[in-house]
C-alpha cells in the first residue's frame, strides 16, 4: 500500500506533524506520496518538516507532488524527496528569506503615545515597532536573513545537483510555474498523483 499525506497552508514547528511522520515510517505502508500545497512558513518549522521528510525516506520510497503551491518553506520540504512532480501551472520556487516588522513611529507620534523601554543591551528586543529601527539593528537582522538564505541555497543547490549559475538563475525570490521549473532543475517531471505512483513502482 501507498500511503499519501498532506501538507497545506503556513508551516510552523510543529511536533505532532514530527511524531505522526515517525508513525508512519513504522507503518505497513511500501511507499509515500508527499502531497504539498503551502506558500511556506518560518524558516525553523521548514526545516524540521525537511528534516523529518529526510529521516521517512530512509525507510520508506518517498515522492513529492505540488498542488498549487510549493514556496519558500513548502520548497524547503519538497527538497527531501528525490523526485517531485508538479502540474504544469503549479508554482514552486520564491528562494528566499523575508523578515517583516511593522513600525509604528509615527502613529505613537500623531497619537501622543510614548513607549517607555529599559532593556538590557541595545540589541535586546530589535527591532520593536516602537522606535526608529537603529542602524546596528538593521545590521545584525541583515546578518541573520543572509546567513538563513545561504542555507537555503545550499540546500537547493545540493538536493537539485546544480552549479553556481543555474542556483544564481533560481534563487532571487521568485516563483516559476511547473513549465519553467523543469528545465530550471527545480523539479523533475510534470504530472500528478498518477505520475508520481507510476514513478514509485517503475
Amino acid at each position: 500500500a501507498i500511503a499519501r499525506i498532506n501538507i497545506d497552508g503556513l508551516i510552523r514547528s510543529d511536533q505532532s506533524r514530527v511524531e505522526a511522520l515517525e508513525r508512519l515510517g513504522r507503518s505497513p505502508a511500501a511507499a509515500v506520496v508527499v502531497h504539498i500545497n503551502s506558500p511556506g512558513g518560518t524558516t525553523a518549522g521548514a526545516e524540521q518538516l525537511y528534516d523529518s521528510l529526510v529521516r521517512l525516506k530512509a525507510r520508506k520510497p518517498l515522492v513529492v507532488v505540488v498542488g498549487g503551491l510549493a514556496a519558500s518553506g513548502g520548497y524547503i520540504a519538497a527538497l527531501a524527496s528525490d523526485h517531485i512532480v508538479a502540474q504544469q501551472s503549479s508554482l514552486v520556487g520564491s528562494i528566499g528569506v523575508l523578515f517583516q516588522y511593522p513600525n509604528f513611529t509615527e502613529l505613537l507620534k500623531t497619537v501622543g503615545v510614548q513607549v517607555e523601554t529599559v532593556k538590557s543591551s541595545p540589541l535586546k528586543a530589535a527591532p520593536n515597532g516602537y522606535e526608529p529601527t537603529s542602524p546596528e539593528a538593521r545590521a545584525a537582522l541583515d546578518a541573520l536573513v543572509k546567513d538563513s538564505y545561504a542555507w537555503f541555497r545550499d540546500l537547493v543547490r545540493d538536493r537539485r545537483g546544480m552549479d553556481a549559475a543555474q542556483i544564481d538563475k533560481v534563487a532571487d525570490g521568485r516563483v516559476f510555474t511547473g513549465r519553467q521549473a523543469i528545465p530550471l532543475k527545480l523539479i523533475d517531471q510534470l504530472g500528478d498523483e498518477k505520475t508520481a505512483v507510476a514513478w514509485l513502482v517503475a
